[in-house]
Formats: structure tokens, C-alpha cells, sequence
């Protein structure tokens, strides 16, 4: 069973959302959250899987939370899914650099919020990459120069690494990297693995966000496809 906490200031939302994880045979909610310093703790107490965070909420936002989250050495295999009402909402790219692991806009068919919370509670970052590359294209491209530096920049990676890290940014999926670099999907997705490693990623979320503001790809290098194009 995948615990499932669920943080947003509106009851009627959340009350919404419960009864659409509890309807999944695999899913299950261990708490419910209306402002951002409630999910932090019922987190650790709860035991949660995944958190789906509403960004925007009192005393404190989903941001911090998940800054919180992702810094707590106890609650390292909590994953969190951030919720917002808009694609190009740019505090999206803050909550993923925060440690979130992908995002969803609140009009989103329930179906496919059940696939996003498997997505995430299996380790993988949601969408891998495309929608979350191009959010962050668009975001970046804003921006005359990066507000923060990667605390590990792509210099620690080796050539291979580097080419595959830029696949990733760019929009590619592992097989796709495999076919264009010429690997097996194995190989591909183990230098993945060992890129997020490397630069001490969560997921391919932050590899991408890593690889924009570190300049290895540019705003223009993003490849545009449909948000299921994967």
C-alpha cells in the first residue's frame, strides 16, 4: 500500500482527493494536512510515502515543507508530488529544487493523479522529463542569470555522463537516450543513476533544473512535445 498524505488549506479539495486515493486499491491516506508546518510533522509521525503538497498555504508554504522533507535524514524515502493551479506557476521550479519530484495542475483528471502517485512513489520523477523540462525552460528563460548555483556542478561528470545528462534535460526518455548515444536502455538508465549520485539528486526533476542552471543546456535546447510525448 502506498501512504499518501495530503496538504492543501482547503478542506473541500482535500476531502476531494482522499476520497479519490481511498477509492485505489493500492493507495491508502495516513493524514491530512491544511498548511505547510502540518504536513512536516505529520510526515514523520504518520509515515508517509508521498506527500501531495499544495504550494500556496498558510504559516508555511509547500515549498518550505518540502525543503524541510527533503533535508530530514529520517524522512528520506518520503516523496513529494506538488499540486498547483497553474503549468506556469514559477514556484513550481523552487519546489522541485526544494526536493519535490514532479507536479500536477489541480484540474488534472483523477486518473491521472493515481498514475502520478505511483510515479512518484516508485521512484521515478513524474512526467521524466518533458512538462517539467519545459516548465523550467520557460521559467529560466525569464532570468539573466540563475538565481542559485547547484551546490555540485556537471564538471564532476565524466563526457558520457554529461551527454546523457543534457538527453535528460532536454527532454529524453531512457530509451531515447540509449538510441541516440548508441547503449543499451540498461546502461542508460545506470548512468542516470549514477549522475543523480553524483550530484546528489533526488530524481531526473532536479537533473534537469541542475543541468539549466549550471548552463550545460539552454532554455533553447528544450525539445517540445505533447505532455504525454514521455
Amino acid at each position: 500500500m502506498i501512504r499518501v498524505l495530503l496538504a492543501d488549506d482547503q478542506r473541500l479539495v482535500r476531502a476531494a482527493f482522499a476520497m479519490l486515493v481511498e477509492s485505489a486499491a493500492d493507495m491508502e491516506v495516513v493524514g491530512q494536512a491544511g498548511t505547510g508546518r502540518e504536513a512536516v510533522e505529520l510526515a514523520r509521525s504518520a509515515r508517509a510515502d508521498l506527500v501531495v503538497m499544495d504550494i500556496r498555504m498558510p504559516e508555511m508554504d509547500g515549498i518550505e515543507a518540502t525543503r524541510l522533507i527533503a533535508a530530514d535524514e529520517d524522512l528520506a524515502g518520503v516523496k513529494v508530488l506538488v499540486l498547483t493551479t497553474y503549468d506556469t506557476d514559477d514556484h513550481v521550479v523552487e519546489a522541485l529544487r526544494a526536493g519535490a519530484s514532479g507536479f500536477l495542475v489541480k484540474d488534472t483528471r483523477p486518473a491521472e493523479l493515481l498514475t502520478a502517485i505511483r510515479t512518484v512513489a516508485a521512484g521515478d520523477s513524474l512526467l521524466s522529463p518533458g512538462p517539467t523540462a519545459r516548465l523550467i525552460a520557460r521559467v529560466l528563460s525569464a532570468r539573466s542569470v540563475p538565481e542559485t548555483s547547484p551546490a555540485r556542478g556537471p564538471d564532476c561528470l565524466s563526457v558520457r555522463e554529461r551527454q546523457v545528462l543534457a538527453l535528460v534535460a532536454r527532454g529524453l526518455t531512457n530509451t531515447e537516450i540509449a538510441e541516440s548515444l548508441g547503449l543499451s536502455p540498461l546502461t542508460a538508465k545506470t548512468h542516470v543513476s549514477r549522475i543523480m549520485g553524483k550530484l546528489d539528486a533526488r530524481d531526473r526533476a532536479q537533473l534537469v533544473i541542475i543541468a539549466y542552471e549550471s548552463g550545460l543546456v539552454t532554455p533553447g535546447d528544450i525539445r517540445v512535445t505533447a505532455p504525454d510525448g514521455g
